[in-house]
Parts: structure tokens; C-alpha cells; sequence
């Protein structure tokens, strides 16, 4: 969110081709059991679901291991009583039990060694049996049998948190597993301390901690202060620098005793500016501001990551939410050149900026591996760009981090299918925020379930007992106790495998 705190108003805040021998092959980008010994067959397609007993979310995903082909149909049965709801990222037909999906104009064509994945919503009852016949373009794949699996995903927290790294579109552990990140988000550490009332926003403890497990939560993203945590003088000496810093590594200890992937993020930063979309008028770090400054965001991340290059349980996600396309002072293009690149690029930003290439360089710099977040534009409810623009990583362990909203412009499948897919299957996509402001679920259960389907990681916005005139809030109690707003996600995480 933009500049969440219960003191200040927040509402905004295959393509396949004739199957040669050896020519497709498909994973599934979320996977469930361990993945058999591979035939040499001619395609093979990994299926996933989410199932809640009524109805489930299918996904299934075909890579290309051959030359490259335009134009692709993947045909597949069931055996019950399953029932095509709504499909995306192609054209879901059914006939009885046979299920036809063809490509869209725009993921028709796939390069050698690049993937597609399409999802789509059934309704059912009684047994939920997976499919049998898959075929692409007419020819069989696995041999005529069943989908293939990938490595299993991690189980529910239990024990220290995975070691992370990027491998394709996903997260792995130390083991090879997938790991996808859903959890929460933690605000208070981004504005407690600079408005002089503490740290954190409530209790940060092993038995808050102990509430979150219940919810079958494996990731918590902690927003960040960079006033607090560099000691700068504007902030009460209580609050700032060691004391700050301290705060943050137990919590992240605690954390990490869990099982639980924490988030580090940096929310609030330093930067003068007062033009449009302006959210406070000063240059200390008590708003979000449009983008991180050159002054001290870089110098931020030089010491957070010195200070956890050694363990990779930790993810980095570089700056909250960007919004360079939003300040009337440049075009859509060059507000992604800003995004990128930061200093003369921000046409008319009235503070130098630092890019995310700037960021990224300063977490690299201290030889961090770590895997870091880069979040899009608007907001980071764009990533119409993210892929072109994205900055140069020398590790590889980079995703993209993407906010979702009711109120926000990408709000719909079409949208998602159009502008978000495509980086979702090219690199990880986390969903840093989630959540809507009608005090219900009705959205976040629509997002979820799209990005299951795609694999994607996601959190929602907040673990904090607020209420909805002061942003989503996820609990009215730190005993775990959900607002109507946060069953849904709750259900949601413990119906997850």
C-alpha cells in the first residue's frame, strides 16, 4: 500500500507444433508428490490443482525443448462429472469429458526452451480424478498415460526456513523443491519509528508468530524504514539505527525458527517531493514516495544486505511501490527508464532518484546472493514493461514483485492474462500485496485462485489490527482472529497443499 499506518489515511494503499520425438516437454510450475523418472517420449504436459471440494483451479504448463513452433491445440479428458467454469491464457472448449484448449494470438509462438502455461476453473462433484490422453496437435504425449509432476513443493512451515534461489520461473530450496511464498504482510516497522511511537505496530513475538502458523503461512513481508534503520537525526534516538536494526534481526529470527521466508522491503524512503500523487510534503522518510532516492536508499541496501548476505533464507524486495508514471512530468516510456535507471531519467522528479538497477547493484555489491524483488511501476500494478526493462541481475535470483488491488487499473483476468502472465512465466512472481477494500474477499478469492494457476507467490496486506476506513486489514486480534476481509485468504492458505 502507499503509506499504510492506522494514523494516516490509506485507502489507495503449446505453443506446440507436431510433436517430434523428443521435441516438447511440459512441467508443472506448481507441483504436488515427487517427480518420477522421465521416459523419452515424444511431449509430456504437467497438470496441478487447487482443489476445494466443490470445484478446483487446473493448470497446466508445456515447454518446448525443440525448435521453435507457432500455433498449438492440447486436447485431454476427464473421467467424472468435472465442468468448464472460465479459462485463461487460451481458448477452453469441452465436450463430455474431453477438453480442448488452443492457444491465444499472443502465446502462440514459443521459442526453444520456453514454456506456456494456461489455467482454467471447473466446477464438480464426487471424485476429482486427474485426466487422462493428453495430445498435442493430434500426437500424444507422456507416452498416453498420465501428467508429469515437477519436484515437490515445500510442505507447511515447520523447522528453519528454506535456503531460496530462483531456477526458471520459480523458487527452489537447498533440495531442488519448489517453493512458492504465501503469507502475510507485517506493516509498522515503516512507520513506527519515524512517527516516534516504537518500532512496530503490536506485538512482533513468537506468539504472534505462533498465531500466523496457524494460518498455514510461509512467508511474511516486513516493510522498512530507511530514516530508522540508517539513524538519520529525524528520527528519536529510541527508534533509530542499532536499536532499529536489532528490532528487525530478531524478528527475522524468529521467523526463520518457523519455517517462515521473511520479506525484507524498504516502504518509506527519503525524497522532496510535492507535485501530483504527492503523499506528504516533507523529505524524510514519512510517505511513500514516488521513487527511492540516490541519497540514502542505495547506502540502505549496501548495509541490510551486508548484514544478511549470509543467509539466503532472506528475500529482498527493493522498494514498495514506484510511481514514476503517475507524476504527469514524463511519458510512459521514459517513466520506465526512470523506474530502471533512476538520476536524468526521472524527467522532472524534483530529487535525484536511485533505479532499481541502482538498488540491485548496491545489494550485489556486498556480495549478497540472496534473491531480490523488484517491484513494477504505478504502483507496481504494472508490469507492462517489467520484462524489457528489467535490470541486469550477474546472480540470476531475480522475480518480479507485482501489487494487486480492487481499486487499482489491473484489476481483472484480461488484464493479468495480458500484462502479467508473460513475466510469470518467464521469471517468479510474487505478489508482495493483495487485498481489497470492501471489507470482503471476493477479489483476493478471483486473484488467488488466477495465481495459483500460474504458480505465482502471494501475501496479503495486512497482519495488523486496523479496520477497513484504515486500509485491508487481515485479523481484528493478534490471536489470529480474521476480519471478514482476512477469512478468506485464511481458508484460502489452509486449503493450500
Amino acid at each position: 500500500m502507499r503509506s499504510l499506518s492506522p494514523r494516516t489515511a490509506a485507502a489507495a494503499a503449446l505453443a506446440g507444433a507436431l510433436c517430434a520425438a523428443g521435441s516438447l516437454v511440459a512441467g508443472a510450475g506448481s507441483a504436488l508428490g515427487a517427480a518420477p523418472a522421465r521416459a523419452a517420449v515424444a511431449c509430456e504436459v504437467g497438470y496441478t490443482v487447487d482443489d476445494w471440494g466443490t470445484g478446483f483451479t487446473a493448470a497446466v504448463t508445456i515447454t518446448n525443448r525443440g525448435p521453435a513452433v507457432d500455433g498449438w491445440t492440447l486436447t485431454y479428458s476427464y473421467t467424472g462429472n468435472q465442468r468448464l467454469t472460465n479459462g485463461w491464457n487460451g481458448r477452453w472448449t469441452q465436450s463430455g469429458g474431453s477438453v480442448t484448449v488452443a492457444n491465444e494470438s499472443w502465446n502462440a509462438a514459443i521459442a526453444t526452451g520456453a514454456s506456456v502455461q494456461a489455467g482454467a476453473q471447473f466446477s464438480y462433484s464426487g471424485a476429482n480424478a486427474a485426466p487422462t490422453g493428453f495430445a498435442v496437435n493430434g500426437t500424444a504425449c507422456n507416452g498416453g498415460g498420465e501428467p508429469t509432476t515437477e519436484p515437490p513443493t515445500t510442505p507447511p512451515p515447520g523447522g528453519p526456513a528454506p535456503k531460496l534461489k530462483v531456477s526458471g520461473n520459480r523458487f527452489v530450496d537447498a533440495g531442488g523443491n519448489t517453493v512458492r511464498l504465501r503469507g502475510v504482510n507485517r506493516s509498522g516497522g515503516e512507520f513506527a519509528c519515524v512517527q516516534g511511537n516504537g518500532i512496530w505496530d503490536g506485538p512482533m513475538d513468537a506468539s504472534s508468530v505462533a498465531a500466523m502458523k496457524t494460518w498455514n503461512v510461509n512467508s511474511v513481508r516486513v516493510p522498512l524504514n530507511s530514516d530508522c534503520w540508517l539513524g538519520l537525526d529525524n528520527v528519536d534516538p529510541a527508534y533509530r539505527g542499532t536499536a532499529y536494526q536489532n528490532a528487525v534481526g530478531n524478528y527475522v529470527a524468529v521467523l526463520e525458527e518457523n519455517g517462515i521466508t521473511p520479506i525484507l522491503e524498504l516502504h518509506w524512503s527519503r525524497g522532496s517531493w510535492t507535485g501530483y500523487d504527492s503523499h506528504c510534503q516533507t523529505a524524510a522518510a514519512e510517505c511513500q514516495k514516488p521513487m527511492p532516492d540516490a541519497q540514502y536508499a542505495p547506502e540502505f541496501w549496501k548495509q541490510l544486505a551486508a548484514a544478511y548476505k549470509g543467509d539466503t533464507a532472506v528475500v529482498f524486495d527493493l522498494f514498495n511501490e514506484p510511481y514514476p508514471n503517475n507524476l504527469q512530468t514524463m511519458d510512459y516510456a521514459q517513466s520506465w527508464k526512470c523506474w530502471r535507471d533512476g538520476g536524468p531519467a526521472c524527467t522532472g522528479l524534483t530529487y535525484e532518484a536511485a533505479g532499481m538497477q541502482d538498488l540491485l547493484d548496491a545489494v550485489r555489491s556486498t556480495g549478497a546472493q540472496n534473491v531480490v524483488m523488484a517491484a513494477g511501476s504505478s504502483y507496481s500494478n504494472d508490469l507492462g514493461q517489467w520484462l524489457a526493462q528489467k535490470p541486469s541481475d550477474p546472480t540470476g535470483n531475480l522475480a518480479a514483485a507485482w501489487h494487486s488491488y480492487n481499486f487499482n487499473y489491473c484489476k481483472d483476468a484480461s488484464c493479468w492474462d495480458q500484462q502479467i502472465a508473460p513475466v510469470a512465466a518467464q521469471v517468479p512472481l510474487v505478489a508482495g500485496e493483495i487485498g481489497e477494500n470492501t471489507c470482503g474477499h471476493s477479489y483476493v478469492d478471483t486473484l488467488m485462485a488466477w495465481l495459483d494457476a500460474h504458480g505465482a507467490s502471494y501475501l496479503g496486506w495486512t497482519w495488523n489490527t486496523w479496520d477497513c476506513s484504515s486500509g485491508p486489514s487481515l485479523i481484528s486480534s493478534y490471536d489470529g482472529t480474521p476480519t471478514a476481509y482476512g477469512a478468506g485468504l485464511r481458508d484460502h492458505l489452509r486449503s493450500a497443499p
